[in-house]
């Protein structure tokens, strides 16, 4: 597999955030992939340790060493893998074809692996993929030439350079065709991205034409014609092993997550016996799984094919750890999405997991087990009929109330999945689509907002860049509704990676408001809140509103300038009406109406469409509701859900009471054993809960972002520089006291007082600006500091402004990370001998993918020396363009992306501000680590 991730844009018939184009989603090939759970990666070649550069020697010892394609068959199939990708004509691995050939140009086998292994599968029903590289850059790594330039000319009649792009893919497209011709047992290929020659020349067309039965599948990019869409090994996500919260295609489109199993080292072999990491592993193989993602499991064989003992062990122990589990699984899909189900995601006390769905049954992962012994997700509309431990077979004890079901009493909790089938009666109380008619007041062509209640996942409604918009649902007459559930487009990531100091993040809605109206031309405001920025079915309840019009207006979504394809976008699948939840039934644990209780003064219970058991206690301004006996084990965190903000006066154990806004979650001193609580306040109580305090540690997720970022070089004497900061709260968990500012070294000056606020909930951002001046250029960090409270807990999020004096003989420089800077397509990585830590990557190949630097200032008009420092491996160009001129190419050479290498080229500025663009069109360019003029 290619070392590099690309950032590569959606361009699939689902997108909805680019250009749609035209793939086929279903198709016969196919089905053996929808039916597949896993499939296993196998990174296996001439530079596999101890490494080759004899083919000959190579073939020698795998043989000698006892190789057999069953041993991978068999360890595939303990991983529940239905399929192999063979990964030997690889760049980094020595371009070895594990195949006899005709064609010349680099390794190849005497010995036929590949036809072996794909006997071997059939036999057993495992498919096999053969992975094909479109890169030739690797081709003398460390100084062995790979690629036989001479010979394959020779057999063609022409001149052809394997080493240069063009040449490698004439090589590898014949490739391609003897191995159509060799092989009618090959399951397809899969292609580590795309060279320009096989596009020139159709060669996806060629294959569909010639073995229409044989799949595609493409990394890192949504292309068409492919089958598949494959994604390499994200990371950044919460929880970790969530690796879904990073793919951007929406079903039903096949797709795949790729993913090592050793936690480090390469994808191949390098010697060693590298850890596995169960927890991690388990965890993204159950949440792709609930996402109806194929997890492609990379192992690394060693040089006789055998795994190393830690990856032999992970095999076994999948073997057994997933026997009673297999039917959740295998043939199940996704749970949340465009299938139906319960929702996903993060669930209460800390929980968090995934659905899977068969038939009416679904089957509840909990991944991370909360920090107390029940279950609370969304319904969605199911009536639960029986819940029962799929390891166990014991049945379970629950509850359903307010669109919510808790599975209660849980004991047996398994180290990674603890899975409950759910059976269900169906989903319950909601309108037919066909007597909803929707509009909105924007659209992007070819997508209206009928597409919201057409009841399929294939169309969808985009708001065509507009932001805030409006979507206004006509229910014919006026009717009862309880709640929305809205179904947003998969089509953008929502783990929050980071560029240059600013978070990218999703384009799901934030900020909402929803109104209710009987002529759709006056309106009253029924509910205002934020949604979180996570996969699956969102819900908006609005508690009981009477009303033909409804109308959900999206103020902003997660998304920022620096996210491009998902800046001012939204789009949605699907808007379902409900009137009403699922008939009531159980107990839910410290309900407020609970006849366990005791109630004072006036108050009392009463109807609540949307709390939990249909009931809460009002009266609380002129009594109380005193829970009894409430267990804990010491000081606890307590919750208090409500039917409406407000505020709420709590007493434990009989001490001073304390007041707080409600909804909320507050510390509580909670005696081990039994307690009393009482509470009072000025709006009705649905209930209350009690979970451990989280440990010391837990900081809530926030989003900080502080410009500038990236190294701020500055020329001699005092100084002063603008910063600006804002903290954005990402997740439901309120935090208070809220305090946002640099910190300067002394010395220093800092004009501007901190930002504070009372308290900051889901989506909310502080925001503030300073001056900060120094009395001369010095090498230093500023850290801007946010701190604020949570559960009564002092804590602090920084982010610094590294500040450095320019060096002698450089009238300007910037890093290319730069937060002043607009890098497009491309994106940022770390690179520890960089200047700064970081440089950025994927620059080329299109126009987007290039770095822009606004406000080089030159103090005079007049030719200046420009300094490219970079990273790169082999031959690469950069084309440089001065305020819009004509670009000029640099040449460059380089043995690693590790190494810095600096170039120059001659540039005319005008005095003050200049533009300077460093990109190439046509090709891949290196990696750019900053710029300076001399």
């Amino acid at each position: 597999m290619r070392v590099r991730a690309c950032l590569a844009a959606v361009i699939v018939l689902l997108a909805t955030l680019v250009t749609p184009a035209h793939a086929e989603l279903y198709h016969p090939r196919q089905d053996w992939l929808r039916a597949s759970t896993a499939g296993l990666f196998l990174h296996w070649g001439m530079f596999t340790a101890p490494r080759h550069t004899d083919c000959a020697a190579w073939e020698h010892d795998v043989t000698a060493g006892g190789w057999t394609p069953d041993y991978w068959i068999d360890e595939a199939t303990k991983l529940g893998a239905s399929y192999v990708v063979l990964t030997t004509f690889h760049s980094r691995l020595g371009y070895a074809r594990p195949w006899p050939s005709k064609i010349p140009g680099s390794c190849s086998t005497q010995r036929d692996f590949l036809g072996e292994l794909i006997a071997a599968g059939k036999a057993k029903g495992v498919r096999v993929m053969l992975y094909m590289t479109d890169d030739p850059q690797w081709h003398n790594e460390t100084g062995h030439e790979s690629l036989d330039s001479a010979a394959y000319s020779a057999y063609k009649g022409h001149p052809v350079d394997l080493t240069t792009r063009p040449g490698f893919g004439e090589y590898s497209y014949d490739l391609f065709d003897e191995v159509m011709d060799r092989y009618a047992d090959l399951a397809g290929f899969w292609i580590d991205n795309d060279n320009e020659y096989w596009e020139q020349h159709g060669l996806y067309e060629h294959i569909r034409e010639k073995r229409p039965s044989m799949l595609l599948s493409n990394n890192n990019e949504d292309t068409p014609i492919m089958d598949t869409v494959s994604n390499e090994q994200k990371t950044g996500m919460t929880p970790s092993y969530d690796y879904p919260q990073a793919i951007y295609t929406p079903m039903p489109r096949l797709t795949e997550a790729d993913y090592k199993l050793p936690t480090n080292g390469d994808w191949w072999y390098s010697g060693g016996d590298q850890a596995v990491d169960f927890r991690l592993s388990t965890g993204r193989y159950i949440t792709n799984a609930g996402s109806s993602i194929k997890s492609l499991m990379a192992e690394t064989a060693m040089l006789n094919g055998k795994f190393p003992p830690q990856q032999e062990a992970f095999n076994n122990f999948m073997a057994s750890w997933t026997q009673p589990i297999k039917k959740t699984l295998e043939g199940t899909e996704g749970g949340g999405y465009m299938y139906g189900g319960m929702q996903p995601g993060f669930w209460n006390d800390g929980a968090h997991g995934v659905i899977t769905l068969k038939g009416q049954t679904q089957y509840v992962h909990v991944v991370t087990r909360p920090s107390t012994n029940l279950v609370r997700l969304r319904d969605n509309g199911y009536r639960v009929t029986r819940v029962s431990d799929v390891r166990t077979g014991e049945p379970m004890r629950f509850a359903q109330s307010g669109g919510y079901l808790s599975i209660l009493d849980i004991k047996d909790w398994d180290t990674y999945d603890t899975v409950f089938e759910v059976d269900t009666a169906g989903q319950q109380y909601f309108y037919d689509k066909s007597t909803i008619k929707a509009t909105a007041s924007a659209s992007a062509p070819g997508h209206p907002a009928s597409n919201l209640t057409d009841g399929s996942y294939l169309n969808y409604w985009d708001a065509g860049g507009q932001q805030p918009v409006s979507v206004t649902l006509d229910l014919g007459k006026k009717r009862s509704t309880a709640y929305l559930a809205v179904h947003e487009r998969e089509s953008s990531p929502t783990a929050a990676r980071e560029s240059f100091g600013r978070a990218e993040d999703s384009a799901r809605i934030k900020d909402y408001r929803v109104y209710a109206g009987d002529d759709g031309k006056n309106w009253r405001s029924v509910r205002t809140g934020a949604l979180p920025s996570t996969r699956g079915v969102q819900f908006v309840d609005v508690g009981e509103v009477h009303a033909r019009y409804l109308k959900l207006e999206v103020l902003n979504t997660w998304s920022g300038p620096q996210a491009k394809p998902f800046f001012h976008q939204l789009a949605l699948d699907e808007i379902d009406v409900a009137y009403g939840y699922p008939d009531p039934r159980g107990e839910v644990p410290l309900e407020a109406e609970s006849w366990r209780n005791g109630f004072e003064g006036k108050a009392s219970p009463v109807w609540c469409e949307a709390c939990s058991g249909t009931a809460a206690v009002s009266g609380l301004d002129r009594g109380a509701v005193v829970f009894r006996n409430v267990q804990a084990a010491g000081p606890s965190q307590l919750q208090l859900d409500t039917a409406g903000p407000g505020t709420l006066s709590v007493s434990v154990n009989g001490a001073a009471p304390i007041t707080v806004n409600a909804p909320a979650a507050i510390p509580v001193p909670l005696n081990p054993g039994g307690n009393t609580i009482k509470v009072s306040g000025t709006t009705a109580l649905d209930r209350i809960a009690v979970a451990p305090l989280p440990p010391e540690s837990y900081t809530p997720k926030t989003t900080l972002t502080v410009e500038p970022a990236g190294v701020q070089w500055v020329s001699p004497g005092r100084q002063s520089i603008k910063v600006a900061a804002s903290l954005r709260l990402d997740v439901d968990d309120p935090v208070g006291q809220v305090s946002l500012a640099p910190v300067v070294p002394a010395g220093w000056t800092l004009e501007g007082a901190p930002v504070t606020a009372a308290n900051l909930r889901l989506g909310q951002v502080l925001s503030g600006s300073w001056t900060v001046t120094a009395p001369a250029a010095q090498d230093v960090t500023i850290p801007v500091t946010a701190n604020f409270t949570t559960l009564g807990r002092a804590k602090s999020v920084s982010k610094p402004v590294q500040v450095k004096p320019r060096p002698a003989g450089r009238v300007f420089m910037r890093e290319a990370e730069d937060s002043a800077n607009d890098i497009g397509d491309a994106g940022v990585t770390s690179c520890s001998p960089c200047s700064g830590g970081q440089k950025v990557r994927n620059i080329g190949g299109s126009a987007g993918a290039a770095v822009t630097f606004p406000d080089v200032v030159a103090g005079a008009a007049g030719q200046y020396t420009l300094y490219l420092d970079f990273t790169v491996n082999g031959d690469r160009s950069y084309f440089v363009s001065v305020n819009g001129g004509a670009p000029v190419e640099v040449k460059v050479s380089g043995a690693g992306n590790s190494t810095p290498y600096t170039t120059s080229v001659p540039v005319t500025l005008t005095a003050g501000a200049n533009a300077i663009r460093i990109g190439n069109d046509r090709a891949g360019a290196p990696d750019l680590d900053r710029i300076s003029l001399g």
